[in-house]
């Protein structure tokens, strides 16, 4: 019996997938991560869902309570041959009656106030969460993509390495130096396979921080170093739009907001109340109407110490909001030197000792060639280089962490983005 073949659209499915299958993961440029962790961060899906809380709580906020059914038995006699009879007494009544109670204005306008700041603080809060989100993915893909940088550096290197193996050999094969340098190339090959294994580790574990806000492992990375423009007079103006003194702000609100039900507390609650009463046809039925209201007589022991913790909190928030601002401004100014500063620092690396580290390298290894350096130089020499190539890296990894920090925190664009996420 002959096979039966398989139908040539699932045999060209059979090879795509294949396909697929070994095709490298698409490669993330920071943009991308940027706009996957604003959509798939499980923190941004909470304070979604914290703003719907707060506006769904803000409808009834000022709403009168519900009212109360009250039914009953009244004046039932208990003794005597009429007890427990309902017939009998004319006063014994069925009673059905519709209770309403009437919080002051002054109470309800603090309880919608309340509300409201409720809303601003969540919206307050998922801005401030969005911003933090955006600072912290913009970080985790720098991290990763200076550990692709200097794992880039590697296969230079050693092949680096492998010349100066060859004109070891070529020396000791000329009679020149001694026979111990033979093995001076694979100490060298072992401590940079040693060194890439450790950079290898680093690479995965900042990975492993940037999926935690993708929402899934990250893949490979593509760009460049990212370089955001630093208006140092619109940061100090846009200062108190950070999305932290917001929320602050948000909180102050809510301190206000629970004085002015604090101060409600002295203006009397009423309530009323109308029932129907049901006696024997014999005696008739009757209606009555009632009224309540509280007696706020003991001000100075009750609502008047409320009074006072509620504003002792509102400036206790008030206080914390201007240290807030104060260490916000610290901030900035800390930061624009700290980013001025590795400017320098990156265009000195570029521009004299990277050029110098390699210089040197490279006339350590042809004076050795020529017999007239030590190989201790040029092991020394190739190891500044090294070290120069990576400080250049960690200086570019610095810069950007600098400038992502000024620009998620304090650009005006950037804080008017994010007003538009949840």
């Amino acid at each position: 019996m002959q096979p039966i073949d398989s139908p040539k659209p699932v045999r060209a499915l059979a090879v795509l997938l294949c396909a697929m299958a070994v095709l490298p993961a698409q490669a993330l440029t920071l943009e991308q991560a940027l706009s996957q962790a604003q959509q798939q961060a499980p923190l941004l899906k909470a304070s979604a869902a914290g703003v719907q809380a707060a506006e769904q709580a803000r409808i009834p906020a000022a709403a009168l309570p519900d009212p109360q059914l009250r039914l009953g038995l009244q004046n039932v006699p208990i003794e005597s041959d009429d007890r427990l009879r309902l017939n009998r007494e004319p006063m014994t009544m069925q009673m059905v009656g519709l209770m309403q109670e009437m919080p002051s204005r002054a109470k309800r306008e603090a309880w919608q106030q309340q509300a409201d700041a409720a809303l601003g603080s969540a919206h307050a809060a998922a801005h401030y969460q969005a911003q933090s989100i955006a600072a912290q993915t913009a970080a985790a893909w720098l991290r990763s993509w200076a550990s692709t940088q200097r794992l880039a550096l590697f296969p230079a290197l050693l092949k680096e390495n492998q010349l100066l193996d060859k004109a070891v050999q070529a020396r000791l094969a000329s009679g020149q130096g001694v026979s111990a340098e033979r093995l001076v190339p694979r100490q060298q090959l072992a401590l940079l396979q040693e060194q890439q294994d450790a950079l290898q580790a680093q690479l995965r574990q900042n990975q492993a921080q940037l999926s935690r806000w993708l929402g899934q492992p990250a893949s490979r990375l593509t760009g460049d170093w990212p370089s955001w423009p630093v208006a140092r007079q619109t940061y100090r103006q846009a200062l108190l739009s950070h999305p932290a003194l917001q929320s602050a702000g948000a909180q102050t609100r809510e301190a206000e907001a629970n004085v002015a039900l604090a101060v409600a507390e002295k203006t009397p609650d009423w309530s009323w109340e109308v029932a129907y009463q049901n006696r024997d046809p014999a005696f008739g039925d009757m209606v009555s109407l009632q009224v309540s209201m509280d007696l706020p007589l003991f001000i100075g022991s009750r609502q008047g110490p409320r009074i006072a913790a509620e504003q002792a909190r509102l400036s206790q928030t008030q206080a914390q909001r201007d240290d807030l601002r104060l260490q916000l401004q610290a901030e900035l100014e800390q930061g624009l030197a700290e980013l001025e500063r590795l400017q320098l620092a990156v265009r000195r690396s570029e521009q004299t000792l990277l050029p110098l580290a390699a210089q040197r390298a490279k006339l350590a290894l042809a004076d050795y060639r020529g017999g007239q350096g030590s190989l201790s130089e040029v092991i020394a020499a190739r190891s500044e280089h090294i070290e120069a190539q990576l400080r250049d890296i960690d200086l570019r990894e610095q810069r950007a962490l600098a400038n992502a920090a000024l620009f998620f925190a304090f650009d005006p664009s950037q804080q008017t983005a994010m007003e538009g996420q949840p």
